[in-house]
């Protein structure tokens, strides 16, 4: 047999077997009926492997054995998601779940056509997956929402996410060939958190706290070969077009298709979602799986309800961190009892004082809690929490833990009433409550824990992301006296010397963290905005801020009323990003920040507010009601906030304008009850051409 003949007879049989290994994965991972044993598929991955190190000519990146391949890396690629990775708004009661209804029914005039998407809520790590013909080309971590890390190669490990797909489905062949994006969960299974666990504490190393910890840890590992031993598994979600407006991609028009679409891709995909009509089908499978989830063979922490048709979801649209047309039903927390052994009280980085449970260690839905927040001085006097009670601690939402009560029965007879400290525990100066707040502060702008939380907060990944500056070091550079507050940060390189000479430095540590400090000056300017820690403006507000205003300065020079009518940020936000840019301390430090070069005005240009100047719509708050012939609703509410509007979801005294389109519900009766002015389609196009 000549090497051309060889060659040939080796490819048919290295493709036999690559297909024979993906049907045993799909069986295995997406339909749960396995039909070999493990040692019968690892001999098949075994002869594969054999075969191509005599062909190594022949393996391709989806081949089956390659999904442990690489070398380590020393850093993350960032990822920009091609569409904002959302957080979900949260419920956790019947009451909140109608409410939710009520609003989808306001914004369609009906209710939802195809019903809702009720799933369960992996307690995992949420995943992007890019695919293009057919083959995986990124994976990347949700991170801040908008850009997350780039994990291919770890995610290449995971053996329930194709390589390449396999289009099971007789239409599935037509989709398999496009670009899309497939977002799904990255979990461990509970047994195989338990063996992992076992494993690691016969080697003498530390276990893991929880199978969420273990998988976000697992998927921050540099090295593929590592994570390729944890054993991961994912869940299929989402699936979004690159281009959504091809002819048979309009055909899957609600989420139910699409999921029953990505099974038939080789995906696993949750059995347990179900399509149901009304609130009393989405409280059925809440309330099912909220008794029912320590059957399952994973951690769940509550289920997720989607409005199914795409079209509806598009109309109803988002708010600055959610989409409107989906929430999330959180479990009520699982319970556990233990004694109080001390209150102590943290500061953080904006002086706010919480009161902090100091607890004897009890076992939690797979920790061991030692700490739990106590809120605030109110929560302590109304439950009447008290050192040596013994407390019901619960888990906040399944992740933080808190005193939910207390066992008055076995209170010891020498208790007395916890009485709030008047200093700050850290620099002592005397604590403030303003008028009609809950919370305790230290006003004390140089306390130390204020100045420590502030610099870490600037510097940590969803802000400025500075390699090398992370809490500790921080805290010893505080300490050392080197750093008083952000802009000292690019001061540093001053005191080169000083820093290698600090414990747990040296001369590469140095010059990496100098390196990050430089390298964050090519940051984003939303990412700087955040980083100063203006109080009640996260990340998705500075977004929005750097989106309206295009720069520090147009923000700083803004009155309360223009800030106040960004889409998406109320009067408390306004107010205090307002103070923020009148107080004198903060403008130094600006004005220190921008000698050191950091990013004040934004690549992008602002929204187009020259338009606005003296339109009828600058400064209007409008509603959208019925179906517009030419444009979705989407459309019409960014031309109104172009024009300097405002678009809200509900009428009210302070609607001025309402647009009616055709099959108009309750919002045009609520209109002409309060007389306000209602535009038709037509009127709205001439003020719009205006």
């Amino acid at each position: 047999m000549t090497s051309s003949e060889a060659q040939n007879e080796a490819q048919k049989k290295i493709e036999s077997l690559r297909s024979e290994i993906i049907e045993h994965d799909r069986r295995y991972h997406v339909l749960a009926v396995p039909t070999i044993s493990d040692r019968d598929y690892d001999r098949l991955v075994e002869s594969l492997r054999d075969l191509e190190s005599k062909f190594p000519e022949l393996i391709t990146p989806e081949s089956p054995t390659q999904r442990v391949g690489g070398e380590p890396t020393k850093l993350f690629p960032q990822a920009v998601h091609h569409v904002p990775m959302l957080s979900l708004a949260n419920t956790y009661n019947t009451g909140e779940v109608e409410d939710f209804a009520k609003r989808i029914r306001d914004m369609l005039d009906r209710d939802p056509l195809e019903g809702y998407t009720c799933e369960l809520k992996f307690d995992g790590v949420a995943m992007s997956l890019l695919y293009n013909k057919g083959k995986l080309v990124r994976g990347a971590t949700r991170g801040d929402g908008t850009m997350g890390d780039d994990v291919t190669p770890n995610v290449r490990t995971i053996r329930s996410i194709p390589l390449a797909l396999s289009a099971v489905g007789k239409d599935a062949k037509k989709y398999v060939g496009l670009s899309f994006e497939v977002r799904g969960e990255v979990f461990m299974a509970l047994e195989a958190f338990r063996k992992l666990n076992a494993q690691r504490e016969g080697d003498g190393e530390p276990p893991f706290a929880n199978p969420r910890n273990s998988t976000a840890g697992t998927l921050k590992t540099l090295d593929p070969k590592e994570v390729a031993k944890r054993p991961l598994q994912f869940s299929a979600y989402q699936l979004r077009f690159d281009d959504e407006k091809i002819e048979h991609v309009t055909e899957l028009d609600t989420h139910s298709k699409r999921l029953a679409l990505l099974k038939d891709f080789g995906f696993p995909v949750s059995k347990e979602t179900r399509v149901v009509n009304d609130t009393v089908g989405i409280m059925d499978f809440a309330m099912h799986w909220q008794e029912h989830r320590e059957e399952l063979p994973f951690d769940i922490d509550g289920a997720v309800i989607k409005v199914n048709s795409l079209r509806e979801q598009e109309q109803i649209g988002f708010v600055a961190k959610s989409p409107r047309w989906a929430i999330a039903y959180k479990f009520e927390a699982r319970q556990a009892r233990t004694r109080l052994n001390g209150i102590t009280l943290q500061v953080g980085r904006m002086g706010t004082i919480t009161p902090v449970a100091e607890l004897e260690p009890v076992a939690l839905t797979g920790i061991t809690i030692r700490r739990a927040t106590l809120h605030n001085a109110d929560e302590i006097e109304r439950k009447d929490i008290r050192i040596g009670d013994m407390v019901i601690v619960e888990r906040g939402g399944e992740v933080i833990p808190k005193v939910a009560g207390v066992d008055i029965s076995e209170r010891p007879k020498s208790s007395v009433k916890f009485v709030f400290p008047v200093n700050c525990p850290e620099c002592h100066s005397p604590l403030v409550r303003p008028p009609e707040e809950v919370n305790w502060y230290c006003e004390n702008h140089e306390c130390p824990a204020q100045v420590t939380g502030r610099i870490s907060h600037f510097a940590s990944r969803g802000a400025m992301d500075i390699a090398g500056l992370g809490s500790q070091s921080v805290e010893q550079f505080v300490q050392a006296g080197f750093l008083r507050n952000i802009a000292d940060i690019y001061d540093l390189k001053d005191r080169r010397d000083e820093l290698i000479a600090l414990d747990r430095m040296g001369e590469k540590k140095v010059e990496n963290l100098l390196a990050g400090i430089e390298a964050s000056k090519n940051q984003p300017v939303a990412r700087f905005l955040f980083g100063l820690g203006i109080r009640h403006a996260g990340t998705s507000i500075a977004k929005l801020l750097v989106e309206d205003f295009g720069s520090i300065d147009a923000i700083a020079e803004a009155s309360e009323e223009a800030i106040d009518a960004v889409a998406g940020i109320g009067p408390e936000i306004a107010a205090s990003v307002f103070a923020f840019f009148r107080d004198k301390r903060n403008l130094e430090l600006l004005e220190r920040l921008r000698k050191s070069g950091l990013p004040f005005k934004s690549l992008t240009p602002p929204r187009a507010k020259a338009n606005a100047t003296g339109h009828a719509f600058q400064g209007k708050t409008f509603v959208l009601t019925g179906t517009l012939e030419a444009m979705t609703r989407d459309e019409a509410k960014e031309k109104i906030e172009m024009l300097g509007g405002k678009v809200t979801g509900s009428v009210s005294k302070k609607t001025d304008f309402v647009v009616a389109g055709a099959e108009a519900g309750s919002k045009l009766q609520k209109a002409e009850e309060l007389e306000i002015k209602v535009l038709n389609e037509n009127e709205f196009l001439k003020e719009l051409s205006k």
